[in-house]
């Protein structure tokens, strides 16, 4: 904020530490905390201190901006939340254990709001009745509660943090179409403006429904999500949402089934050993519940199943492994060597693409310490549904183009989502029509990761030295260090007052009985953009300007220094 009071560091509620706290295991949780920008308060909830809390209303600054310049109007809904709207749709058991729930004091049965598609939903129901009431965008900013099984990575994978979520309300699905290339035009300036190296992908829709789903992510070594970028098209995809195409092959040469013995050789490494074959060459059966009922899921010996893929397909109903008690209870189902000829209508199965009709595998055969050899696609066993549910790999080929794909980390900073009418549905949002009969709205919904997008630049941007902000986001434009003499913390808080009525925000490091050596130490943790330092030549009236990005530097008098900082 301009002509803002200059923050002396004397003052400030923050300590800067030396060494990295010991449950940190990325970059951005290691500087955050060091730096003085957050403090952990318990597993996955964070305080932010003074600059931590600038750095956070600048992005959400920046986010509304960019809301506001495309026609979203903001409200704020509340945290605490009703059962029944998430009943209604299907959240309240969709979300799973995930979902904070609690009571009131009469019993009543409430939630913390993971995001907020049930209440916009209903604000829209109660305010608008008529087709001249649409199209609408909605939008808020505000801390949201997932009660995640294992927080980690600091401000990265909370249990609150704060997200900007908006929600599309149009007639048709054009209109959709149009509400979705704003906001996708809108994300990616705001993207540009944080400085954040930033890629869209495609993505599945998870509890949220719908159809279209695009993720914007940072690439990142702290990220969570994996993604496949194609280095000769313009494919790109979140690995769940990478997808094998089915091929049928020509089956006609190869011989019949044929069981052979294979004693002590339950995994595919056993077996592949004991025959001296590749693990491609072998099917593997997962077997899984879903909703308690028993699917086996077949993938070649060499590739991993993805459970995220796998849950994404089932949902909103419930996957988990078979256990010992299982195959107690099923003794066709033979722990090690299962094979998909014979299930029938027992096991539903389940394959990914590259199990396709006509291929030939070397698999169970259902019986103890044996496996069979021949087993053909399509002629030995019917795959009920085709699924792509392995692990993407590097080299696997592009859908779109076919070269071998390239994986990386990220982090995900904003996910847009084409919902269609899950919501209006579920919970009846019609509006009059120019016919004078209802129409049923459709919706968009699109969120952006405030918080997260803080620890997304730390991880980016940072240097060996700590924090490294563009100005855009840094919680000063300046900082000012004295490097300890009287005469030198005299010019320093002069140049800070000359800054501030210049317009310039300004952090001053004027603390008593710390070393220059930490002081600037502390200003390159902290990462503001422009370091000035009243030094040796303080007495001249002239400071030394370092670059906090490039390391570059120059000495100037007051003026000079004043001229080019508000020049920039």
């Amino acid at each position: 904020m301009a002509n803002a009071p200059v923050q002396r560091m004397s003052q400030l509620m923050a300590k800067t530490l030396r060494d990295d706290p010991a449950d940190a295991e990325v970059l951005s949780h290691k500087l955050l905390v060091r730096a003085g920008y957050v403090r952990r308060t318990a597993a996955g909830i964070w305080s932010w201190l003074p600059l931590g809390l600038k750095v956070l209303s600048n992005i959400e600054r920046i986010v509304r901006e960019e809301m506001d310049a495309v026609g979203a109007q903001e409200v704020l809904l509340p945290a605490l939340l009703p059962r029944e709207p998430y009943e209604a749709t299907g959240r309240w058991e969709e979300y799973g254990a995930e979902l904070f729930r609690l009571q009131d004091r009469k019993g009543g049965d409430y939630l913390l709001g993971p995001t907020h598609e049930e209440i916009f939903t209903l604000l829209v129901k109660d305010q608008a009745s008529s087709y001249k009431d649409l199209p609408v965008i909605l939008y808020q900013i505000q801390n949201k509660y997932r009660d995640e099984a294992r927080p980690r990575a600091g401000i990265l994978r909370g249990r609150e943090f704060l997200m900007k979520d908006s929600y599309s309300f149009d007639l048709d699905d054009e209109g959709l179409a149009k509400s979705y290339a704003l906001h996708r035009a809108a994300y990616q300036r705001i993207f540009e403006r944080l400085g954040l190296d930033y890629r869209i992908v495609a993505a599945t829709a998870g509890a949220m429904g719908g159809s279209k789903s695009e993720e914007f992510l940072a690439p990142a070594e702290a990220g969570e999500d994996t993604f496949a970028d194609c280095p000769n098209c313009d494919f790109a995809a979140n690995t769940e949402a990478v997808a094998y195409e089915l091929k049928p092959v020509d089956a006609s040469g190869v011989p019949a089934l044929e069981e052979i013995p294979t004693p002590d050789t339950p995994t595919i490494e056993t077996l592949a050993a004991y025959l001296g074959v590749q693990a491609s060459d072998t099917l593997k059966n997962l077997l899984v519940k879903v909703d308690g009922e028993i699917v086996a899921i077949g993938v070649p010996g060499d590739r991993e199943v993805d459970m995220g893929k796998v849950e994404e397909h089932f949902a909103p109903a419930g996957v988990e492994l078979v256990t010992e008690a299982d195959f107690a209870g099923r003794p066709d189902l033979v722990r090690g060597y299962v094979g998909p000829q014979g299930l029938g209508e027992k096991v539903k199965y389940v394959a990914d693409p590259r199990v396709a009709p006509g291929t030939a595998w070397i698999t169970g055969a259902n019986k103890a310490g044996t496996h069979a050899k021949n087993v053909v696609s399509g002629r030995d066993f019917e795959v009920d549904e085709f699924v792509d549910v392995v692990v993407v790999q590097d080299g696997d080929p592009c859908p779109k183009c076919g070269t071998g794909l390239k994986l990386d980390r990220a982090i995900e900073i904003g996910h847009i989502f084409q919902l269609g009418q899950k919501y209006t549905n579920a919970l009846k949002l019609d509006v009059l029509g120019q016919n004078g009969k209802p129409v049923r709205v459709t919706m968009g919904s699109y969120g952006i990761g405030v918080s997260r997008a803080v620890a997304a630049l730390a991880e980016q941007t940072a240097d060996e030295h700590g924090l490294v902000w563009s100005r855009e986001v840094a919680p000063a434009d300046v900082h000012v260090v004295a490097a300890g003499k009287a005469v030198q913390t005299e010019l320093a808080l002069d140049v800070s007052e000359k800054l501030r009525a210049a317009g310039l925000r300004v952090l001053v490091d004027d603390r008593a009985g710390v070393s220059p050596g930490v002081k600037f130490t502390d200003a390159e943790l902290i990462g503001v953009p422009q370091i000035l330092v009243a030094g040796r030549r303080s007495a001249e009236g002239v400071l030394e300007l370092k670059d906090r990005k490039t390391g570059e530097r120059e000495e100037l008098t007051v003026d000079e220094a004043i001229a080019r900082l508000t020049a920039n």
